[in-house]
């Protein structure tokens, strides 16, 4: 055996030895590909991992990359992860690279990464990872060279390990919840090329100059992450620094001249800090593409070195206190695209070869004390979007140029010395939005035709003439048209009335003559209507009392005649002015108090019944010259005198009977129908409906304050149907109320204590809230009620207080929203709506507009539009399809009154609040200057103004970008612990979202996050 055997040995062994390593390669590869199955099974088998199978080289699948057969990166981002990582990934014993990112991991620091002992490469960025940092991941991750945990909700300290990571390259850590302190010792890692630490809500602290000393880095960014004091001189030693972006901070100081000879640097973001003094006149940075200094406290004039930056696009400097004139080697610039300067105290002429070398797409100038003409060759590029340059001191005539400048979407010229006629292609061209031209000399006529997109059209004081054309009509998307002021003559073409979506016509001061039409029923969006000091004549149109919308109506200096319509008086006018006319009768009921006292001046045949105001009677009519004698007279006072008594002694003995009868046979029919436990009966209620305790009225009814004497509590008691008469309107609105309210139960909404109803009225029955409404606190003091008085108008709310009403408004919402099965939708969210109790707790209340949803999320089909002027978000006036949104526009509007203090209705300029806060941040005003002043001079500076941001973009004019009230609640009460320092726990990083309207699409797919600034060279009007 032994002979035969060796042969075969012989021969057998030398193949043996060969096979060797390919038995062992064969059975690591089949270790690898179970691995990678087992891991597929324990992430839940995602869909895009379908290619893992054994059919097929696991080289080859989804997301795996392999170095000599094995297992090097695993590439698993955006497959939509929902559980912790399993221990199971480590099982890779060649894993280098490791990419989780954009998935929905929860969960702390994944620990069992700490078994990686090659990892080199790890992304955890944009996750839903909680807690904080482990104290030690220097020793257990000390191969990492790329470490990415940005866009995730850890918090604390980062702890100084991170500092003793030497090999790291990149380190992300912004976006989270970070509320401590970060280590000086990041400036420890020499190789580091790019830190990221921005949006996180670190203590106050300054930039270590121990930062000066990574001299590898080109990339840094720390945006908006409480950074205060100096930028560190050791910062000029940043060699290889090419992107820098330290804005939105409150760093001080001047900006170190040593920034601009830094060879490489090529982006440079200092914007929105507090910056003094000049900016360094020397110049090396050859390589700058970008410069944003705008919105700090910088002085004397722009450098003459910037004409040398070759590859510049952006420059941005506004809002500052820079003066002196522009380089005119700024206009030589080749690159510039983008050049913003606005809010200055600049001079001079401008350069006027801005724009012949390059293709400007953006150019503000505006607010500034620039004279002589615009630039002549502002488009050559032909990409030109907006031309801004209002408030300044600008003369002579628009350039012919700009008239086949297609690209066009805004053009802001106002508050200037401009003349002659405006070149006919701005009128037409096809992405024109805004034209606003207001307060100059210019001249010439309308023409019939006007860009198909044009939405505000402002005019005022200036000198066109003409007719208005018939061709008006086929301005179909124009929602503002103020033409103040001018010469304009002629009738008013009843083609305007055919304007829909028109809020804002202001006509007066011009030479207007004829009639006004009389078919206007299109004017449903109509807001505002000024007509005075012109010409026009015959009756006021009985149509125009079935306007919804109007509020504001001036009809003052005409012609007209006749009687006021009484229609007129179911308006909800909050001014009126008809003075100075030739009408005569009686004016509607609605009229005849204080609130109009100068609305019917130089009137003389007015009248009223009962006259409030200073108007004669109309049942007493002029003293006869026919004279009787005193005798007759005496006695026929004194029979009359004895008829009346009569015949009140036999009138009051019959009502007594009948209010008798009355209120037995009434107790019978009311049916009260309760939902918490009271303590009343429907016979205390009835009983105390009187006028004594009448404390409101308002569209939908009249509204009591009853107190229980024998409990020492108060009722709050709306009486919404008063009439045998049906209104399908009212009943709908009641039928709402008692649905809702009578269901849903939430500290936040108020209390539906039961309903009480009967054939010919119907109660609603509420717990009574001392306060009132937020309206009066916040406006009180602005608009008298009717009798002249306002129990609340005295005391100021204090932030703190606002902050607590808004915190507690937002969870009622989103209790409608998100926990109410199916969601409810508000529909009239408004400050008079808010309701405060004793404690200043809010309550929503009014549900007779709300709507169920048949499920979350869906849009809801309408009939009509509802709701109060202001607070309707623009899709909700323009289509039947309504969702939470439109709640979520009218809370933003809240936000807005609650830190500006200004009424809804009532902006800058006759446009509403929202549109008002959205034009001054795309004018680059600083949001300090849109705070309430009652308020502005607290310690709570940065509530406000996140709260001020966080309106914007709730009052968006996409419904998709508004957050939900979710989302909004959880960033209000960050705000409000920010200030306490307080932990916010496991909730998302909410910092984007307030420099980011474009948040909810986009930041949880996108790779970085980057703030949304305000573009004054768009308007943004809703």
């Amino acid at each position: 055996m032994s002979k035969l055997s060796s042969p075969f040995l012989n021969l057998f062994l030398p193949l043996l030895l060969m096979s060797i390593p390919y038995l062992v390669n064969s059975q690591s590869v089949e270790s690898e590909q179970d691995i990678l199955l087992k891991l597929r099974q324990q992430l839940n088998n995602p869909p895009s991992l379908r290619s893992w199978n054994s059919s097929f080289s696991f080289c080859n699948w989804t997301g795996i990359s392999c170095t000599d057969g094995k297992v090097t990166a695993l590439l698993l981002g955006n497959i939509d992860i929902t559980v912790t990582i399993p221990a199971t990934i480590c099982d890779l014993r060649n894993l280098t690279v490791l990419d989780l990112s954009y998935n929905y991991i929860p969960g702390g620091f994944p620990g069992v990464l700490f078994n990686c002992s090659k990892l080199q490469s790890l992304d955890l960025s944009q996750n839903n990872f909680v807690g904080s940092i482990p104290d030690d991941i220097d020793r257990r991750l000390s191969t990492l060279k790329y470490l990415n945990l940005g866009g995730n909700n850890f918090s604390g300290d980062i702890p100084p390990a991170v500092g003793n990571l030497t090999e790291l390259q990149y380190l992300y850590l912004n976006s989270n919840l970070f509320n401590g302190t970060f280590p000086k010792e990041i400036g420890n890692l020499a190789n580091l090329v790019e830190l990221g630490l921005a949006y996180n809500g670190f203590l106050p602290s300054t930039i270590p100059a121990e930062f000066g000393k990574l001299r590898k880095l080109t990339f840094m960014w720390i945006r908006d992450a409480n950074l205060i004091g100096h930028i560190p001189d050791s910062f000029a030693n940043l060699s290889s620094l090419e992107h820098l972006d330290l804005a939105v901070n409150n760093l001080e100081g001047s900006i170190p001249g040593g920034f601009f000879t830094l060879k490489n640097l090529t982006y440079l973001y200092l914007f929105r800090n507090e910056f003094s003094g000049e900016i360094s006149q020397k110049v090396e940075a050859l390589n700058l593409v970008e410069i944003d200094l705008a919105m700090n406290n910088l002085t004397g004039s722009i450098p003459e070195d910037f004409g040398k930056l070759k590859n510049l696009k952006l420059l941005s400097l506004f809002s500052n206190q820079l003066s002196g004139e522009i380089p005119p080697s700024i206009g030589l610039i080749s690159t510039l695209t983008t050049f913003k300067i606005f809010n200055n105290k600049l001079s001079g002429v401008l350069p006027p070869e801005l724009g012949l070398h390059s293709k400007l797409e953006q150019f503000d100038v505006s607010t500034n004390h620039f004279s002589g003409q615009l630039p002549e060759n502002l488009c050559a590029g032909g990409v030109l979007i907006g031309v801004v340059a209002f408030s300044n001191n600008l003369t002579g005539k628009v350039p012919q140029s700009l008239g086949s400048c297609d690209t066009l979407s805004t053009v802001q010229l106002y508050d200037n010395n401009f003349s002659g006629e405006i070149p006919s292609g701005i009128w037409t061209a096809v992405n024109m939005t805004y034209l606003l031209l207001s307060d100059n000399s210019f001249s010439g006529q309308l023409p019939s035709l006007l860009a198909w997109n044009l939405s505000r059209l402002e005019l005022n004081n200036n000198f066109f003439s003409g007719p208005i054309p018939a061709g008006i009509s086929r301005w179909v998307n124009l929602i503002v048209f103020e033409a103040s002021n001018n010469m304009f003559s002629g009738e008013i073409p009843v083609e305007v009335t055919s304007l829909s979506r028109l809020t804002t016509l202001l006509l007066d001061g011009n030479q207007l003559s004829g009639q006004l039409p009389t078919k206007i029923i299109s004017w449903k969006s109509l807001s505002t209507l000024n007509l005075s000091r012109n010409a026009l004549s015959g009756q006021i149109p009985v149509v125009m009392g079935s306007l919804p919308d109007l509020l504001d109506l001036d009809l003052s200096q005409n012609h007209f005649s006749g009687k006021i319509p009484s229609e007129l008086g179911q308006l909800k006018l909050v001014m009126l002015n008809l003075s100075s006319n030739q009408l005569s009768g009686q004016i509607p009921d609605q009229f005849d108090n204080l609130a109009y006292e100068n609305s019917f001046l130089n009137n003389s045949n007015l009248c009223a019944i009962n006259p409030v105001l200073n108007l004669p009677n109309c049942y007493i009519r002029p003293r006869s010259s026919n004279k009787i004698s005193s005798k007759v007279l005496a006695m026929i006072l004194v029979l009359a005198m004895t008829i009346a008594i009569a015949t009140a002694i036999l009138t009051l003995l019959v009502i007594r009977d009948y209010l008798r009868k009355k209120k037995k046979r009434e107790l019978l029919t009311w049916k009260q129908t309760s939902f918490h436990k009271v303590d009343f009966t429907q016979a205390n209620i009835l009983s105390s409906l009187t006028e004594n305790n009448l404390i409101g009225s308002g569209g939908s009814g009249k509204v009591y304050r009853i107190t229980m004497n024998h409990v020492g509590e108060s009722v709050a008691v709306k009486k919404i149907w008063n009439n045998r008469k049906f209104d399908e309107k009212m009943e709908k609105e009641f039928v709402a109320e008692v649905q809702i309210l009578g269901t849903i139960r939430h500290s936040n909404i108020v209390k539906l204590l039961c309903c009480i109803s009967s054939e010919e009225s119907k109660l609603l029955v509420y717990e009574y809230m001392e306060n009132q409404s937020l309206d009066k606190w916040l406006h009180g003091k602005k608009r008298r009620s009717s009798s002249g008085t306002n129990s609340v108008q005295q005391v100021v709310l204090n932030w703190p207080r606002r902050m607590q009403i808004a915190i507690g408004a937002a969870q009622g919402l989103c209790y409608m929203h998100h926990d109410c099965s199916p969601p409810i939708i508000h529909r009239d969210i408004k400050s008079s709506n808010i309701l405060l109790d004793s404690e200043f707790e809010a309550k929503i209340a009014d549900f007779g507009l709300a709507k169920i949803l048949a499920k979350q999320g869906e849009a809801h089909t309408i009939s009509a539009v509802a709701g109060s002027f202001g607070y309707i978000a623009p899709e909700y006036a323009y289509t039947t399809k309504v969702n939470e949104k439109i709640d979520v526009y009218s809370f933003g509007v809240i936000l807005l009154e609650l830190v500006t203090g200004k009424e809804a209705h009532i902006g800058d300029e006759n446009t509403s609040l929202a549109e008002w806060a959205w034009r001054q941040n795309a004018e680059g005003k600083p949001i300090i200057d849109c705070l309430d002043e009652e308020i502005k001079k607290s310690s709570y500076l940065e509530e406000m103004t996140s709260v001020f941001k966080l309106g914007l973009i709730c009052t968006s004019t996409v419904p998709s970008t508004r957050p939900s009230m979710k989302d909004v609640l959880l960033i209000l009460r960050r705000c409000s612990m920010r200030n306490s320092e307080e932990k916010l726990g496991n909730e998302f990083d909410v910092a984007p979202l307030l420099g980011n309207p474009t948040y909810l699409s986009s930041y949880k797919r996108s790779k970085r996050v980057s703030d949304f600034e305000f573009d004054s060279s768009l308007d943004y009007s809703v």
